[in-house]
């Protein structure tokens, strides 16, 4: 974490500080007053319903020495004797402080954004260089204005690499990340239809994923997705850093890096890398996590550990054993043994399409199962994404459509249509209640079946997965 005076700390975030213990270290960040905090700087951070600067007393009881302080804001009598780093904008002085401190370390960045796959590929990528390098990666999903800088004030200054996803609802999001990361390589992942209701469109998103080569330098790689012709368009009118090479990935032949034999199992893939159509040396690759969609997902991971120098076999041991963060087709254990697929983190219809893909690929199972909550954030023609959703579904892709939430209803309405042609509409069915949906279908699951989830996290469709796991 960051140490530092807190003169400095005052330098590096822009804070005017006229106390008298210029010299006190500080010894890291936090924005959490309840936590211990011993040694720490404060940051009261603003939003729509609080103000942090209301329980700054609370953080100096934890632990805390210091704190930013919003110019103006009143100091409560508590906070008398405690030094108070005075700033315009407690937010904006975060992502300063953030920026400067990435710029005095040497560790090599790796910058991770797309509408699908992000937190994926972040955790394989760590895993690639992780065998190699001392390296930090973002926890969990802290990947906006405020997660992204914490994460980079958490970096120990012996760290090699790190790892940092990028996420976004908006333009300029993007821009303000890759400024503070300042990434040695970046990878975008795909274009989907995640934030349509904010960005218009796909082209749209593709200029605001783009916007992390804001950050990139003259000596920087952007690995992209090739199948993804949105990107390439955008790519080659914009203006970019002279001496930055952009590369693909993907699941097309024509990419610098693809892959071919590839085998899906419910729990894992294999596949063999190639590198501008022939066969590389890593071949049999294994990764714990089925699906197409993360097999271009772990040949973005290869692509980066490759340009930081890690030897094939350590690429192929790093992917076989890596932990992934939950929730992205995560293959859970039924009540009885049946297989469950749980998906649930978050959903649009490019990711749906690609979940239901696997489905479609994996073979041996009695029935398979496809459950569906509502897919958020899709703005004005949100009920036709779920009706084209539904029609994508096919007798083939699957044996039965279970939906919930009240857009899902034209999810199942659009998968009716296709069922319909073979006289199986009743095996699409839309429920009003969660609990009646898990309860229907564990009555109906037979051990040799398997069940995909998949919703939006406002849809908490994971209580699907939970039920089925303990009845």
């Amino acid at each position: 974490m960051i140490r530092r005076t807190i003169e400095q700390i005052a330098q590096m975030a822009g804070a005017r500080y006229a106390g008298s213990s210029k010299d006190m270290m500080i010894h890291g960040v936090t924005k959490d007053s309840r936590l211990p905090s011993a040694g720490k700087l404060y940051v009261p951070i603003i939003g729509e319903k609080f103000d942090g600067h209301d329980f700054a007393v609370q953080a100096v009881e934890n632990g805390a020495v210091a704190s930013l302080w919003k110019k103006g804001h009143e100091v409560p009598e508590a906070l008398a004797n405690i030094p108070l780093l005075v700033v315009g904008d407690t937010l904006v002085a975060l992502q300063r402080l953030a920026a400067a401190y990435r710029s005095e370390l040497p560790v090599r960045v790796v910058g991770i954004t797309g509408s699908n796959g992000k937190t994926t590929t972040k955790d394989m990528t760590a895993a690639i260089l992780g065998t190699t390098y001392h390296v930090h990666k973002t926890e969990g999903n802290l990947n906006n204005e405020i997660g992204l800088p914490m994460t980079v004030l958490e970096f120990e200054e012996e760290i090699e690499a790190a790892v940092l996803e990028m996420g976004m609802s908006g333009f300029g999001e993007i821009d303000l990340l890759t400024k503070i990361a300042q990434p040695d390589a970046a990878i975008i992942t795909n274009v989907g239809d995640a934030h349509m209701q904010q960005l218009g469109s796909r082209e749209g998103i593709a200029k605001a994923k783009l916007e992390i080569t804001a950050g990139l330098g003259d000596t920087s790689v952007l690995f992209f997705n090739g199948d993804e012709p949105l990107l390439k368009a955008e790519l080659d009118d914009m203006k970019l850093p002279e001496g930055l090479l952009c590369r693909t990935f993907g699941l097309g032949s024509r990419n610098e890096w693809s892959a071919a034999d590839i085998e899906l199992e419910p729990e894992a893939s294999t596949f063999t890398v190639m590198y501008n159509g022939e066969p590389s040396e890593m071949q049999h690759i294994r990764i714990p996590v089925p699906g197409v969609h993360n097999v271009s997902n772990a040949l973005a991971a290869i692509a980066v550990g490759r340009l930081f120098g890690v030897p094939a076999a350590s690429i192929a041991e790093g992917l076989r054993s890596m932990k992934l963060t939950g929730m992205r087709i995560q293959p859970v254990r039924a009540f009885n043994g049946a297989i469950m697929l749980n998906d649930a983190y978050n959903a649009n219809p490019t990711a749906a399409r690609a979940a239901i893909d696997l489905i479609a690929e994996l073979d041996g199972f009695r029935r398979k199962w496809v459950v569906l909550g509502d897919m958020l954030e899709l703005g004005p023609d949100e009920n036709r994404f779920h009706y084209d959703l539904g029609a994508y579904i096919t007798p083939e892709k699957a044996n039965a459509v279970l939906t919930f939430g009240p857009l899902s209803e034209h999810t199942s309405a659009g998968a009716r249509t296709q069922f319909a042609k073979s006289g199986a509409e009743a095996s699409v069915i839309h429920f009003e209640e969660k609990e009646k949906l898990a309860q229907w279908l564990a009555d109906e699951l037979a051990p040799e079946d398997i069940v995909l989830v998949k919703g939006s996290r406002g849809m908490r469709m994971e209580q699907i997965v939970q039920a089925l796991e303990t009845r």
